[in-house]
């Protein structure tokens, strides 16, 4: 008899259990039971099944929900300790797809969590009113949980056909006297061309271990560039790439594109590869892996990531067809880019970045160097989120790189390192050498200036506030000092017409503090109209007095 009354008892205790038996519970106890599961389930997965549903489920999730967190702990350590190891297990081809494949089972799992609580809720014992209010907030748990984790999948696997679109899957690179070095190819692929022609060449040299960074950049008419030792074109141009006039290293890659392709078997862009080893060459220096942009797809990811945000030095043009092809003269221009603060769509910023109408290639360089620097300051993780699979997909289109995707992570990792300190800059033209400079290079010259560039270790550098306004870096940074005889007032540049400062006007000191020319030396306001108008007239060097700072340029 006492054992029959005890269990009557517990059999009593447990069929009044509001949490698991709630039929016998009141409405608003009912209610408070609802939310409270959802709760459980949102923020313990599995929490809610072992107090009022299937114990088996909620022990198996429960055991799933303790891992992930032990998992997310060690991340955590990783990401403090060796962020570079985390870097390359995300960004590796097998790595990412095993963590989208456990983010998606993660997600299917979590979303029948909340299905399975929706039936342990029991909504038919519910007060009609509080049935929707938590259908609706199930929902949006559901929403805020399996949703999250299956985005987050999705975004990594964008990010992982981007990678494997545009990086090779070659060996990785070793770092050479302690340094990694990037050539960053701009150049066009237009239908009256075979391959493309990089106009723009700049090496980002990065220290191995700090992150720190210097930027050489490399005017597209050098003439006689050196191809390195164990270039296969240093057989054809041992003497340099010296066959005249047209031999500019920018012609290098078109050259082995179309002539040479044979001398490098297995290699995907040889003129790519050869143009590398022409800029090693003449550098004195190793360059180990390069990043070509499609200058005509590069507008495409201005416009994904909705546009830059500079402060222009001086008026632009946006030229017109060539008029004069003995003299370089344009025709009307068909728009101009003002003075002033801009917010540039991607066509804009590419004819920022490439216009050389009335200025010389060093105004432009120097405008190439504002627009990737304001593209890697306003690429925040705000617009990653909400623009990511834009940028990547734009990306795939523009950029083809030889670096390997299984190092990925390492470089990321160290260009965050970089991104918080000044860089160091050299232009193997003005304002560093004189405009002749590219025509009859003295390379024994270029090679001590880019050593003690890259070897100084005390010597001031150049941030954004130090750069000159031809955008490299002035005569109190490393590489910009007297070099020889060879610094000189600009004189003619092949392809351009040298940059002038109106009378009166002192260079400005660095690039960000400077006062955009808006105005005539009358004070007459520059205007569309007006600069149209000298073009009307013929009045070539009129206009090439008032744009003569747009080599000036900050991003904001």
């Amino acid at each position: 008899m006492t054992t029959m009354h005890k269990n009557t008892n517990e059999s009593g205790a447990a069929l009044t259990d509001p949490v698991r038996y709630p039929s016998g519970a009141s409405a608003p106890v009912r209610t408070k039971r609802a939310f409270v599961l959802v709760l459980l389930t949102l923020f313990i997965p599995g929490s809610a099944q072992i107090v009022a549903g299937d114990r088996k489920l909620g022990r198996m999730a429960l055991r799933v929900t303790l891992t992930v967190w032990a998992l997310a702990v060690l991340t955590l350590l990783i990401a403090l300790v060796n962020r570079s190891l985390l870097l390359s297990i995300v960004t590796h081809p097998v790595g990412s797809l095993f963590i989208i494949v456990v983010l998606i089972a993660l997600a299917l799992g979590w979303a029948y969590l909340f299905l399975n609580t929706l039936r342990i809720i029991r909504p038919n014992l519910l007060a009609p009113g509080m049935r929707p209010i938590i259908a609706v907030v199930l929902a949006v748990a559901t929403v805020l949980a399996s949703g999250s984790l299956g985005y987050l999948a999705y975004v990594l696997n964008v990010s992982r056909n981007a990678i494997g679109s545009i990086f090779d899957a070659g060996p990785a690179i070793d770092p050479v006297d302690g340094r990694y070095n990037f050539l960053m190819m701009g150049g066009d692929a237009g239908d009256d061309r075979t391959g493309r022609r990089p106009d723009s060449l700049s090496v980002i040299s990065v220290d191995a271990k700090t992150g720190e960074s210097a930027i050489i950049s490399v005017p597209r008419n050098l003439q006689n560039a050196q191809f390195s030792e164990g270039s296969p074109m240093r057989k054809i141009y041992p003497d340099g790439y010296n066959c005249g006039d047209e031999c500019l290293i920018n012609a290098v890659n078109t050259e082995v594109t179309n002539n040479h392709k044979d001398l490098y078997p297995g290699v995907a862009d040889p003129g790519a590869q050869a143009t590398l080893e022409a800029v090693s060459g003449t550098l004195g220096i190793t360059v180990q892996a390069y990043v070509l942009v499609d200058m005509d797809g590069f507008a495409k990811l201005i416009d994904a990531m909705g546009g830059i945000r500079i402060k222009a030095g001086g008026w632009v043009p946006i030229s017109g067809p060539v008029t004069d092809e003995a003299n370089g003269i344009h025709g009307m221009p068909d728009g101009w880019i003002p003075a002033g603060d801009q917010h540039l769509d991607g066509f804009h910023a590419l004819w920022y970045g490439r216009s050389r109408e009335f200025v010389d290639d060093y105004a432009r360089i120097a405008r190439q160097q504002c627009v990737q620097q304001a593209m890697l300051k306003q690429l925040d993780p705000g617009t990653l989120l909400t623009k990511f699979e834009d940028i990547a997909n734009a990306g795939t289109k523009v950029v083809e790189s030889n670096i390997s995707s299984a190092q990925l992570g390492s470089f990321v990792d160290l260009a965050l390192k970089s991104k918080s300190q000044p860089v160091k800059r050299l232009t193997i033209g003005p304002p560093d050498f004189d405009a002749s400079f590219s025509t009859v290079p003295d390379f024994d010259l270029i090679h001590s200036k880019v050593k003690e560039l890259l070897t100084s270790e005390g010597s001031p550098k150049a941030d954004d506030s130090m750069v000159s306004n031809n955008g490299a870096v002035g005569s109190n940074t490393a590489g910009s000092s007297t070099v020889g005889s060879h610094v000189a007032a600009a004189g003619p540049v092949r392809g351009g017409l040298p940059a002038r400062t109106p009378a009166g006007q002192q260079p400005s000191p660095s690039s960000s503090d400077f006062t955009p020319v808006t105005t005539t030396p009358d004070g007459t306001p520059i205007t569309e109209e007006l600069l149209n108008g000298l073009k009307a007239q013929g009045d070539e060097q009129g206009i090439r007095d008032l744009v003569a700072t747009n080599g000036q340029c900050a991003p904001l």
